[in-house]
């Protein structure tokens, strides 16, 4: 897949998310005249970070990859993460404003695309829903914490059996 498959695919999986944040930006603002802006400057965001991480994949060494899914888990329970998962729910000015806090709070999903497979349809909907939930729900340890471990899991699944991991192609 070429830089502009990857930059849509991202753009279309981080959108579904914003929706709520859309209207709350319609609603606080000038109504719909600054929805455009709204989802063009969040958009603008998704793109950097999507040529930033389309730039960033090489195939991973076992170990490397699995350091940076584990390390992934871990983030899913830090103050930093639930800061920027709150920040999603909240009124925020701009769409840059709102896509760097969406960016804080999805990191750890990207660079599991990073690592894992920057192409894979169905680990992008996976994060996409993953995504979409914790934009719209605050943090409750009840489904944070099994996430946590399930990315920790397939963390430790890369260093014991690559192979078993769907799309992982680890750098021989």
């Amino acid at each position: 897949m070429e830089m502009g498959g990857w930059v849509a695919m991202m753009a279309a999986m981080m959108l579904p998310g914003a929706i709520p944040a859309v209207v709350r930006a319609a609603q606080a603002g000038a109504g719909v005249r600054t929805v455009p802006l709204f989802v063009g400057s969040y958009l603008a965001v998704w793109v950097l970070v999507s040529v930033v991480m389309y730039t960033l994949y090489r195939p991973h060494e076992a170990v490397a990859a699995a350091v940076v899914v584990i390390a992934a888990g871990i983030y899913e329970l830090t103050p930093l993460k639930r800061y920027f998962r709150r920040r999603c729910r909240e009124t925020v000015r701009s769409g840059i404003e709102f896509g760097l806090c969406c960016v804080g709070s999805c990191i750890g999903f990207m660079l599991l695309l990073v690592v894992i497979d920057v192409m894979s349809v169905a680990l992008m909907a996976v994060i996409a829903a993953v995504a979409f939930v914790q934009k719209i729900l605050p943090a409750k340890a009840v489904f944070d914490v099994p996430l946590a471990r399930a990315i920790v899991g397939l963390g430790t699944l890369i260093v014991v059996e690559p192979s078993a991991v769907p799309g992982f192609m680890p750098d021989m």
